[in-house]
């Protein structure tokens, strides 16, 4: 008999689980520990509920988008357009829009997948009522030249913002139930390209041709990922270029912004369409490593229009600096990063649909987000698009919300699964 036999005679099966469960270091010597005491094996998966981190990374980026959009719209009731407003109007409207975008995204979050699946094209349908509701006297809302809003009291609903979720379900159901004619033109890529045609022609209509670019990304991102014919692929890149190119030369005004963002700083163009892009330019530089400080901006006192919306991404630059410009950054690569890696998850358990609508919110957060980035920074012509989940503007928090939450569902269901239960 051995020494720890003579030491311990009474519970010797949890006595040999501590003994050889100690040789592993430190946390096999308190497993061990636990289950000499317990004398049961740990059977039961640690694995959480849900993506922590990614709920993390979410709400963080809401919490900078918060403090930003307070600090760069503080100095606007000082100027004519918003001399009625309080200098907190702002931030009570966004504290508004984020209270409400989090209860519906909870309870987004209880609605199973497969119901988004069924009435992917209910939805399309009625988004697409609402972008011709828009346009309608009386119904729709202009600012700035532009109607793309319904007034609701509580907030005014842009249509174009439910496109882009209703763009991934409808998408990704439509690739899942014509698996089989992806390799076809006729029966695999026209109808897909009728609707975004469609969808397409109203988005234009408002004008809002950066939500179309989103739409159409989201769109036949999807077809790709589902496995459409690679020329066809090529074919629609090659259709989309052009047609990009046609509606530039036709249209003086994008024409313009196309010219200004190719040399902004030119005496002409700095005075009017790179006027934005000039000073956002500036507000990056003078943020150099670590920023002015919170509420330090020079810009945002009634130089760079819109900075609390499409720029505000130029003044986190002046204020957090190149640091706080690659938190922005990390943050969103992670949601983008995880979304992917849920997507691929459900692929695998052979939950097709909900694979496709996961990438497809990457898609949607990832390119909104790039060609934000790259419009403040100059890297793109300046387009009309908020920084996702940071912006100021009510519906764009709305949907994003409602987006994570169906993802943040998928990946729920996932666990489901992986754990050996059934939906």
């Amino acid at each position: 008999m051995s020494l720890k036999e003579k030491l311990f005679p009474e519970n010797r099966l949890g006595i040999d689980r501590f003994w050889n469960f100690s040789r592993g270091g430190i946390d096999n010597f308190r497993t061990g520990l636990k289950d000499a005491v317990s004398g049961v094996e740990q059977t039961r998966s640690r694995m959480m509920e849900y993506d922590q981190l990614l709920v993390w990374a979410v709400l963080s980026l809401m919490l900078i988008g918060l403090v930003m959009v307070y600090s760069a719209s503080i100095t606007l009731a000082d100027g004519p357009k918003y001399a009625n407003y309080s200098s907190n109007f702002f931030l009570i409207r966004h504290v508004i829009s984020l209270t409400i975008a989090i209860a519906v995204g909870l309870w987004t979050f209880k609605i199973p997948t497969k119901v988004w699946d069924r009435y992917s094209p209910v939805i399309f349908g009625f988004s697409v009522l609402l972008l011709i509701a828009v346009l309608i006297p009386g119904v729709g809302k202009g600012v700035n030249g532009a109607k793309r809003w319904i007034p609701l009291g509580v907030m005014n609903f842009q249509p174009s913002e439910l496109m882009k979720f209703a763009a991934v379900i409808f998408a990704a159901s439509y690739t899942v139930q014509r698996q089989e004619y992806l390799h076809s033109l006729v029966k695999g890529m026209l109808p897909m390209g009728i609707a975004v045609a469609l969808v397409g022609g109203l988005l234009m209509a408002e004008p809002d041709m950066g939500a179309f670019v989103v739409v159409a990304l989201i769109a036949f991102g999807i077809l790709f990922l589902g496995g459409i014919n690679a020329k066809l692929f090529g074919g629609l890149i090659a259709v989309g270029l052009m047609s990009g190119a046609t509606m530039i030369a036709l249209s003086p005004f994008r024409r313009g912004r196309m010219l200004a963002f190719m040399d902004p700083w030119q005496v002409d163009n700095a005075a009017n369409k790179g006027y934005q892009l000039t000073h956002s330019l500036m507000a990056f530089g003078r943020g150099e490593w670590f920023g002015t400080g919170l509420g330090g901006s020079v810009e945002k006192l009634h130089y760079l229009p819109e900075a609390h919306t499409d720029f505000i991404m130029a003044v986190i630059g002046e204020e957090l600096g190149f640091v706080g410009v690659v938190v922005m950054i990390f943050l969103f690569y992670w949601i983008v990063r995880r979304a992917f890696l849920i997507g691929r998850t459900a692929l695998q358990l052979d939950r097709s649909f909900a694979g496709l609508a996961a990438k497809g919110v990457a898609i949607w957060i990832g390119w909104q987000a790039f060609i934000n980035m790259g419009v403040n920074l100059g890297l793109l012509p300046t387009k009309g698009l908020t920084l996702p989940l940071v912006s100021y503007g009510g519906s764009g928090i709305l949907m994003n919300a409602v987006a994570i939450a169906m993802l943040l569902r998928i990946d729920f269901e996932n666990r489901i699964l992986m754990r050996g239960g059934k939906l």
